[in-house]
């Protein structure tokens, strides 16, 4: 496969490099209608497949009955899971332990049911045919004996003494029993503190929804005994390997893994899931590519869901207001089987997100991790960083209320300082940069702090409630990985980039070409980017955790250094001096002192012509390793506010104030967009997404009809600014900045409206606020 559909020529001036406001190279290719998503492909003699899904959420599958299905017109086979024999299953690569030290418990998930059902839609069979509507009617045709068995929907249900097991190696439905913190400084200094406060606080669980539904083809060319899979994905290298290693047990060069472009993904997209395997196989029997691509209905039970962690949360105050300590107990949702990552979102990132921009000495977290009859967890925009920053945030503006505290003297007195960096987190991090309390101050001048009651007093003088609030952020990026900057000169004086990072919706071939015309000097309308064809990557970690740019941009500095290098020495051949003579500069090498030169690309246009010195390098051409940079600390301060009906209970956030630090900024069109998109999900999250389950586990929001996704209507002024305080910790001092939305407005949202219901007596709401949530809160409030 060839550079992506998306490499096209930009229209950006060439002189557009870092910190630059460059358009999307992409937008002409998708608005047109020119994207080539996997459910665009046709491949020559494909199949088509539809996957049959348990209707129950916890049965015992005591048969299959599909020779009705076989029979049917056009159909070449129905698959089951013991044509899956000698194959592996989806394993999770978490190495936690429980809190007596035993191993997690993490029992692999079938690609299709074996014995048992353990969700509404899993996937029990898979029957392809000619046509799609051939395979649509044989799949209605397979008839499932399953005896029903009892279900469990939540965490709390499952971790009661009688609740039913839903793995017989997993007792008490535990997968993990999490602790991290220190216990005993902890308490003692709960047991010091002048004031606790405390609250019970849910972060619900989503369905994730992003606009391109799963697909994928899976093709086997029998010549080589070579699995390939077209499938929309988060990074092409990583899935090869673990559809290689953990579920076809093949070595990793008889597997291709090909992605075109992503219509989003959220983190969903990233991992193996059960209908893979299933594909290549039947790719494998039948002769010929076989292609699946589900429905909405489908989606939302077959794709991972987010979050759904409920907590105890507690923060310790000295006398003066500094913070001394916080604690949290809570239980996770794990659903049926544990995702990949699993359960790392509501664990690990929850702790150390939570420490957030505030000198706290010490913490206590403790989630037990359980299995319920529900769709998987899997990551979603901040996988734990924002369920971290809403814990704390919420705390401190509680803790505000309670000892009659300014919420913003509050949160001065206990930020990190810039004098204080780099700063020993009591999470295990080192945060090397930022100014915190600038962040806020900025913050709180752009959102006309002090001009609130004025607006409070209009909305009031409309019969509408008003609230304030803030959420001060800091996120901890993705743990680093080796990162693929490879660099190829093409024959049509274009230079294409490979990375093993994948672009599904965030634009990164607009910012890598900066990145490199900044380095290199190298024409945008002359650079292409290719990420999604594992064959051309040696190495490459894919996109997740905000830390693309850290990762393929520090990879594309240290490869064109290496271009330089090389490029030096064939100068030196062509322009007849030494290599010590050549300098670069403005995209040319050129002798020292004079004004003999060659331009980076005719230099490497000569050398596919061949040069007569046999010294002389071939081609510019580099194929990199960038070993991984640190985590980064973006962070930043959003300020909300909130209107809330009394009589309806509706309420519309009508302003928002973000100012972030995401380190250099290499362009601010696409980072404010990236805000923008993480602030509409965030008030999403906490005022309408309600994912509900009856006692059948049967998902009963499970269309658009009942699950409340924010459209363009309830996305208010949003204005951005950046403070940027440059990393230390990676070549470009950029931060990330996909996930920092979430992270900024749930908080902001949720403290705003609290704010606003005050008034009439609600102290705490949690997610989602609907409004029939707040208009019950206010009738209880009321006595009525």
């Amino acid at each position: 496969m060839n550079a992506r559909p998306d490499a096209r020529d930009f229209a950006a001036p060439q002189q557009f490099g870092i910190g630059q406001p460059v358009p999307r190279a992409e937008d002409p290719v998708l608005v047109q209608g020119q994207g080539r998503y996997t459910d665009d492909l046709a491949l020559e003699g494909q199949a088509r497949a539809v996957f049959v899904r348990s209707p129950v959420a916890h049965g015992r599958l005591n048969g299959i009955d599909a020779e009705a299905a076989r029979a049917m017109p056009g159909v070449l086979g129905v698959f089951t899971a013991a044509d899956l024999d000698g194959y592996g299953r989806i394993g999770n690569s978490m190495a936690f332990t429980n809190q007596d030290g035993s191993p997690m418990r993490k029992p692999p998930q079938p690609s299709l049911a074996t014995d048992r059902v353990r969700y509404a839609g899993e996937p029990v069979a898979l029957v392809v045919a000619e046509t799609l509507a051939e395979a649509r009617d044989a799949a209605e045709a397979v008839i499932l004996d399953i005896e029903d068995l009892p279900v469990v929907t939540t965490a709390e249900e499952a971790a009661a003494p009688d609740a039913p097991l839903i793995h017989d190696e997993a007792p008490g439905n535990l997968a993990l029993d999490f602790a991290l913190g220190d216990r005993a400084a902890t308490d003692a200094a709960f047991a010091a503190a002048a004031h606790v406060t405390c609250l019970d606080l849910v972060n619900n669980r989503l369905v994730i929804n992003p606009m391109e539904p799963r697909a994928a083809i899976g093709v086997y060319e029998p010549g080589d005994g070579r699995y390939t899979l077209h499938v929309g994905s988060q990074g092409v290298f990583g899935l090869r390997n673990s559809l290689a290693d953990g579920v076809l047990k093949t070595g990793r060069d008889k597997v291709r893994v090909v992605t075109g472009h992503v219509g989003g993904s959220f983190g969903m997209k990233a991992p193996v899931y059960p209908e893979y395997l299933p594909l290549l196989h039947a790719a494998k029997v039948l002769g010929r590519p076989v292609k699946w691509t589900d429905l909405r209905s489908e989606s939302f039970l077959s794709d991972h869901h987010g979050r759904d962690v409920a907590v105890t949360a507690e923060l310790a105050l000295d006398a003066e207001g500094r913070f001394l300590a916080f604690r949290v107990r809570g239980r996770a949702n794990m659903g049926a089987y544990l995702n990949p990552l699993s359960p790392l979102f509501q664990t690990v990132n929850i702790a150390r997100n939570m420490v957030g921009v505030y000198r706290t000495p010490v913490f206590d977290v403790a989630v037990a991790c359980l299995y319920t009859n529900t769709t998987p967890i899997g990551a979603y925009r901040g996988a734990g960083r924002p369920e971290g920053n809403y814990f704390i945030e919420r705390l401190i503006e509680n803790a505000a209320a309670e000892t009659g505290r300014d919420r913003v003297a509050l949160r001065r007195l206990n930020q990190i300082r810039p004098e204080d960096m780099p700063y020993a987190a009591p999470s295990g991090m080192t945060y090397d940069s930022g100014d915190f309390p600038a962040v806020l101050d900025r913050a709180l001048a752009a959102a006309d702090w002090d001009g609130f009651p004025a607006r409070r007093a209009e909305s009031e003088a409309r019969g509408l409630l008003r609230g304030i609030g803030i959420g001060d952020y800091l996120e901890i990026t993705a743990p680093p990985m080796n990162e693929m900057g490879g660099l190829r000169f093409e024959a049509d004086g274009t230079v294409t980039i490979i990375t093993g990072t994948l672009d599904y919706g965030q634009g990164h071939a607009t910012p890598f070409a900066q990145v490199l015309h900044d380095r290199l000097g190298i024409p945008l309308d002359k650079v292409r980017l290719l990420q999604g064809d594992s064959d051309q990557l040696i190495a490459g970690g894919g996109t997740g955790g905000s830390k693309s740019l850290m990762a393929s941009g520090a990879a594309i500095v240290e490869a064109s250094a290496l271009v330089i290098e090389k490029g030096r020495a064939a100068a030196a051949a062509v322009l007849e001096a030494g290599p010590a003579d050549i300098v670069f500069e403005d995209g040319r090498f050129v002798v020292a002192g004079t004004d003999r030169g060659i331009g980076l690309l005719d230099l490497a246009a000569k050398l596919r012509e061949g040069l007569p010195d046999p010294q002389a390098p071939r081609s510019l051409d580099v194929a990199h390793v960038h070993e991984a940079s640190p985590s980064a600390f973006p962070n930043g301060c959003h300020v909300a506010e909130v209107e809330v009906d009394p009589e309806t209970g509706v309420a519309a956030v009508v302003r928002y104030t973000t100012v972030n630090d995401f380190g250099t900024v290499v362009n601010p069109l696409l980072v404010e967009g990236q805000i923008h998109g993480g602030v509409i999900q965030g008030i999403g999250q906490a005022l309408m997404e309600r994912t509900a389950y009856d006692e059948q586990g049967q998902l009963v929001t499970g269309s658009f009809m009942d699950y409340c996704l924010p459209r363009a209507a309830d996305a208010p002024p949003m204005s951005f600014e950046s403070h940027p305080v440059p990393a230390k910790t990676n070549p470009l001092g950029v931060k990330g900045c996909g996930e920092a939305g979430c992270a900024g407005a749930l908080p902001s949202v949720m403290n705003a409206l609290v704010d606003a219901l005050r008034a009439r007596g609600v102290a705490h709401i949690n997610m989602p606020a609907t409004p029939r949530a707040i208009w019950a809160a206010l009738r209880e409030a009321e006595g009525a």
